[in-house]
């Protein structure tokens, strides 16, 4: 009897003096890893807005959890795989503040449509929004400039993330009751019936077995850097003709200590090329207008014990980052470029 009344007075003794762990801030986690791109208040931006209450109200918190987890692989939406649960749920309530309070439950059946059906309905409804192929609007949902007339992008059907978040009922009823604030109406409003309407999930449920796995080889590494067999102010004159050869405008040399240092104190050692080809920045900036934070293009040039380096971030490790294969393209051809201009400044 006396070894169990020790027992329990060390475990109530223990419970007593143990720290208390804190559960996780959903607003304070919501700002920095959400926030940016969805919102403050989630109205949108570069995110979807997750206030809408068409949207907020009809979704579970299975679907916002899962879309956390998994998010949109190649559409702006990041996979934040290295929160814990813990996290990913303090985030999900935090999110469902924005609504009316209602959590609507889950419904994880399967719906048995005619595929070959709801692809022909899909051409016909879907596709000009959503693309012929399910990979959504185009861009972000912003301008460079200003934002779109509507709150929304149309999202991607052909999407990994999208697939593993939503069930067949979600995908049913947005299809059916539309999403009041953007331009997806309801379908049965239109004209389609019940089974047409089935039909249409069920063939974008069968995108899983089509998804896209192919991707642009990329090459890992932060920095392009070659070494110049010429001295630093005749690997710069390279570099300048180059620059106009790929038909870029030359902005201006400077050093790259240029605002951080007393003027007339910077280190000529180290210069920084600004160049710009306006046509190529424009379509890039239609696209995603995060690149602006990259653009315009630049090179570093650097002389060290003798040595010169040429530099330049590499365009395939910020592709990764933007996660957004509408500009993966985009960032191919920076990448080739900046290649081609350190090719031909050093050899």
């Amino acid at each position: 009897m006396f070894k169990r009344l020790t027992v329990i007075f060390s475990a109530l003794l223990i419970a007593y003096f143990s720290p208390v762990i804190a559960a996780p801030d959903g607003g304070a986690l919501y700002d920095q890893h959400c926030s940016v791109c969805h919102g403050g208040n989630g109205e949108g931006g570069v995110g979807v807005p997750l206030g809408l209450p068409d949207f907020i109200n009809n979704i579970s918190n299975e679907y916002l959890f899962k879309t956390i987890r998994h998010g949109r692989p190649g559409r702006i939406m990041p996979t934040l795989d290295y929160l814990s649960d813990a996290q990913v749920n303090a985030i999900t309530d935090f999110v469902r503040s924005f609504g009316n309070g209602k959590i609507p439950e889950e419904n994880t059946s399967v719906i048995d449509g005619d595929i070959k059906q709801g692809k022909q309905l899909y051409a016909q409804y879907c596709a000009q929004c959503h693309g012929a192929d399910g990979r959504g609007g185009k861009g972000t949902g912003v301008t460079f400039s200003r934002k779109r007339n509507l709150p929304i992008i149309a999202p991607a059907l052909n999407n990994s993330g999208f697939l593993a978040s939503a069930t067949d009922y979600m995908i049913r009823d947005t299809i059916k009751f539309g999403r009041e604030g953007t331009p997806m109406s309801s379908q049965l409003v239109i004209g389609l019936s019940e089974n047409d309407i089935d039909d249409l999930v069920s063939y974008i449920r069968s995108f899983e077995n089509m998804l896209n796995k192919e991707s642009i080889a990329t090459d890992d590494s932060a920095v392009l850097a070659v070494d110049s067999p010429y001295n630093l102010e005749e690997t710069i004159e390279n570099l300048k003709q180059s620059i106009a050869d790929q038909n870029f405008t030359l902005i201006r040399i400077e050093p790259l200590d240029t605002g951080f240092v007393k003027a007339g104190e910077e280190n000529k050692k180290q210069m920084i090329l600004h160049f710009c080809n306006f046509g190529f920045l424009f379509n890039a900036l239609s696209i995603d207008p995060r690149i602006g934070m990259f653009l315009p293009c630049r090179i570093t040039v650097v002389e060290d014990k003798g040595q010169v380096k040429v530099m330049a971030i590499n365009p395939l490790r910020l592709s990764k980052l933007f996660n957004n294969d509408e500009l993966d393209n985009a960032c191919k051809e920076m990448h080739d470029i900046y290649k081609t201009l350190l090719e031909d400044a050093t050899l």
